[in-house]
Order: C-alpha cells, then structure tokens, then sequence
C-alpha cells in the first residue's frame, strides 16, 4: 500500500491551505446556525517537506484519529500559553494515541514523524466543520505567544 494507492481509493483531494489530502466521509443534518451536527473527514499526510498540517484553530473540539502508517506528531498550543506535542500512532503502551480530542480553540498542526512516510488518519467535530470556523495560523504572531515553540511553528505555518 502507498499513498498514492490510499488517494486513489478514498479520492482524496488537497486540504485547502492547511495541507495534506482529505475526504469528507460525513456531514450530519444542518442546525439552525448553518453548521452541520457533525463531520468526519479520512486524511492523508506524507512525510514530503510541504506536506503537513499547518497550524490551525476550530471553534469546536476535534478528535483526531490512527488508521494507518507511521506516527504522526501533533504540536499543540493551548490558549493558556501551554505548548505540548501528541503523537497519534499504534504504539499506545508507549504513549502514542489512537484517538486524542484537541479542545476547541487550541492551535493544531502536525506531520509525520522523523522516520516515517506517511499517515492515514482522521478527524471528527461536532458541531461539524465549516471553512468559516477555520482560522489559519500566523507564525508571527504565535512565534510571540510561544517563543519556546518558534522553530516549530515556523515549521508548521504557511502564508
């Protein structure tokens, strides 16, 4: 299996400005604010420098989940100042995480870890995603915030 194989099969396209492939494999019923109840998406990121998840925030809790591959390193910059990474892999005796929920308003990005090809994996909101809760990362900005992460930021922020 490569992720050339993995695109193919689920159809996935390219996640706009955040980075990585993805699907939308449900939307639940529309609420009276316009968001979906729900949404569940299955991703795919390759250890290729410019393919990572940049950093982002959502109005809502995420859960992020493993399926397949190699390990897949998650920075988190909690709204109190907090910085910490996750790794979402199969090694969950040794700390990885086949399922994490990143809380709403918690700046999220990742890529495959050090060693790895690539990660199939996916995530799911309620209330569901829409582009309008999305609000990009600026590396500046959270640089400030969080001078301890700035290499890592840097990394992980695209105009």
């Amino acid at each position: 299996m490569t992720p050339d194989d993995l695109i193919a099969h689920y159809g996935l396209e390219p996640i706009p400005r955040e980075g990585g492939r993805f699907r939308r494999t449900w939307a639940g019923p529309e609420r009276p604010d316009g968001r979906p109840e729900g949404t569940a998406i299955v991703a795919l990121l390759t250890a290729a420098p410019d393919d990572y998840s940049a950093l982002h925030r959502l109005p809502a809790d995420e859960v992020w989940h493993f399926y397949l591959g190699d390990p897949l390193e998650l920075l988190l910059l909690a709204p109190d100042g907090g910085a910490r990474t996750a790794v979402l892999g199969p090694d969950v005796l040794g700390g990885q995480h086949v399922q994490l929920t990143v809380p709403a308003g918690t700046w999220m990005g990742g890529r495959v870890a050090e060693g790895g090809a690539w990660t199939l994996f996916g995530c799911t909101m309620a209330p569901g995603f829409t582009e309008e809760g999305y609000e990009h990362g600026d590396a500046a900005a959270l640089s400030a915030r969080h001078p301890a992460e700035a290499d890592r930021i840097a990394g992980l922020c695209r105009p």
